[in-house]
C-alpha cells in the first residue's frame, strides 16, 4: 500500500509542479471606474432617520402596551386558578 502511494506521489508530483509554474499576469480588461460627486443627499438621510426613529417608538410603545397586557392576563390566570384550587379543597 506504501508502494502505490509513493508510486503515486512520484507520478503526480510532476504535474502539480507544471500547474505552479505558469505564473501569467491577470489582465483585467473590464474594470469600470465610477466616479462619485458629491451631492446633496443629506436631507434623505436625515428624513430616513426621523422616520426610522418614530417607527421604532411606535413599536416600543406598542411592546410596552402587549408587556402589559400580558402581565395582566397572567395575573388574571393565576388569580383564576387560586380560586379554583380553593374551591377544589374546600
Amino acid at each position: 500500500m506504501k508502494k502505490v502511494l509513493t508510486i503515486l506521489a512520484f507520478t503526480l508530483l510532476p504535474f502539480l509542479s507544471i500547474g505552479q509554474e505558469d505564473n501569467e499576469d491577470i489582465k483585467n480588461n473590464d474594470t469600470i471606474e465610477i466616479v462619485i460627486e458629491k451631492t446633496l443627499e443629506t436631507n434623505e438621510i436625515k428624513q430616513e432617520t426621523v422616520s426610522s426613529s418614530t417607527m421604532k417608538a411606535k413599536v416600543l410603545k406598542l411592546n410596552r402596551k402587549k408587556s402589559s397586557e400580558i402581565i395582566s392576563i397572567k395575573a388574571y390566570r393565576k388569580s383564576l386558578q387560586i380560586k379554583v384550587k380553593t374551591i377544589k379543597l374546600c
